[in-house]
């Protein structure tokens, strides 16, 4: 039963929330409603973890219920290492969210924090879903609470945002229903069973054509939220004009459910058709690492900034993903998980900024660290640990990726290398324009981050040196148990 709360509690968290600020305009009430819920998700984690060590073969957990059974529709929930990595990387963002940036919010403070975690509810149930209908119920609830928090909260061009946001991933999500809707009714042809359960469906025989052309159904929806260049052209204004603590929840997690998409479905669903597209995979993860990058060389607005540096950095997720290698796998999976929290907590600073100046463009700011020494101090840490610095967790996993990836084509290994060349290069300039360079005129004295700000910081920063400096339990979780391999009892 403990699966579905990691779902259910963060959704009724935020019905709480947002029934305290229907009837009070306190703002803390509802923050301290949904910090409750996210004590409790935690705590409700903690024993999931527990629990599974020792647990005999890939598959940790388990929950099934009947859904709706004349369509073969079930509520069924399983956890794997890879599954638990990335619902624990959830928790502490979504700690951070609410701890550092949902605190000031002062306008409709209860349906802000009930869209938020009713976002943070969609996310875990991505991360359980084994039954593909559930999966995509819960794809489909993370979406639109992102959408109301960009409409509602975000900045000056939220309004075209928010809609390129929901049609470049709502569409994307269609052509996912398709594939599974085809899946479905091959199996069903096949067995006369009808169901959408992902174990079932795993063995589904069909011809090599069909298995491309329902994995490309997959692949562009998952690419899409990852994001994928070409696919990638909602995601730097979607960062831009969303909230702080939508961009850290959107960097941070919301992408990354692409890459474990990607793992869960296109690797393991369509093994022999992810191998045949995998050189066309690692061309478009090289096309990103460098055009990421090489946008990222030329912004003045750090928010932007740092949105095409993800992209950059995720395009290493998509090379180890698809370097046909355990190594690269792990380095992608360690890559996802250290670059939510640089990146997460690069987009907490941003955030701050813009709050205190008033402005994102870097041309106007500049000598902060004389005036903002914590602040600075923090941003130049995580805006190394965004560049790969060895002993940060970003190095470990980007250096997996290249291993793996080199042994496959070592061209793609070499121009991946050269994206952390240029990595190096916009993350030193931005350092210098933002904290480190000449001041921009006279600013107004401005609050530098304080014990609470610096706790919740440090703790991250001292998470990315211990994936730096030991990686190895995230390494040996990371691999995703096959659809075919020993299960726990699912009866």
């Amino acid at each position: 039963m403990a699966l579905p709360l990691l779902t259910l509690v963060p959704f009724l968290g935020g019905i709480a929330a947002w029934a305290i600020g229907w009837r009070t305009p306190s703002a803390r009430l509802s923050w301290y409603a949904s910090f409750v819920a996210l004590i409790l998700q935690a705590l409700i984690l903690l024993g999931v973890t527990l629990g599974a060590v020792g647990q005999p073969g890939p598959w940790l957990a388990h929950f099934s219920a009947s859904w709706i059974p004349m369509l073969g529709i079930s509520f069924s929930e399983d956890l794997d290492g890879l599954s638990l990595i990335l619902l624990w990387l959830t928790t502490i963002l979504s700690f951070l969210c609410i701890f550092l940036t949902a605190r000031n919010i002062t306008e409709k403070p209860g349906l802000f924090h009930f869209l938020l975690l009713t976002a943070i509810a969609g996310i875990n149930g991505v991360f359980l879903a084994t039954d593909l209908f559930l999966f995509f119920f819960f794809w489909e609830l993370m979406l639109v609470p992102m959408y109301g928090l960009i409409v509602l909260w975000g900045h000056e061009d939220r309004q075209r945002a928010a809609i390129k946001f929901f049609l470049f991933t709502q569409g994307s999500g269609l052509l996912m229903m398709l594939s599974i809707l085809g899946l479905v009714v091959i199996h069903f042809r096949h067995t006369g069973v009808l169901t959408f359960d992902y174990f079932a469906l795993a063995n589904t025989p069909m011809s090599s054509q069909m298995s491309m052309l329902l994995m490309l159904g997959f692949f562009l929806a998952f690419a899409t939220k990852l994001p994928i260049v070409p696919l990638h052209i909602w995601l730097p204004d979607t960062h831009t004009q969303a909230p702080t603590a939508g961009s850290v929840l959107l960097a941070g997690v919301l992408l990354k459910t692409g890459g474990y998409g990607l793992i869960r479905f296109v690797l393991l669903f369509f093994p022999h058709a992810a191998a045949q597209f995998a050189p066309i995979a690692i061309a478009l993860g090289v096309l990103g690492i460098l055009y990421g990058a090489w946008l990222s060389l030329v912004q003045d607005d750090l928010k932007r900034l740092i949105a095409y540096s993800s992209i950059s950095h995720l395009g290493f997720v998509l090379l180890g993903i698809f370097s046909g290698s355990t190594l690269g796998l792990q380095g992608a999976v360690m890559q996802m998980v250290a670059h939510g929290l640089s990146t997460g907590a690069l987009f907490i600073i941003a955030g701050t900024l813009q709050d205190d100046l008033h402005t994102r463009d870097m041309r106007r700011m500049g000598g902060l660290w004389a005036k903002l020494p914590h602040l600075s101090a923090v941003g130049l840490f995580f805006a190394i640990a965004s560049l790969g610095l060895p002993g940060m967790g970003n190095f470990v996993g980007e250096f997996l990726v290249l291993l793996a990836v080199w042994h496959v084509s070592p061209l793609a290994a070499v121009l991946g290398t050269l994206g952390l060349v240029l990595s190096a290069v916009y993350s030193l300039v931005m350092i210098g324009r933002v904290f480190t360079g000449p001041s921009q005129g006279s600013a107004p004295r401005l609050p530098d981050f304080g014990m609470r700000q610096m706790t919740v910081l440090g703790a991250t920063m001292a998470l990315l040196v211990v994936l730096g400096m030991y990686p190895q339990p995230i390494l040996d979780l990371s691999h995703p148990a096959k659809p075919t391999s020993g299960q726990i009892d699912r009866s």
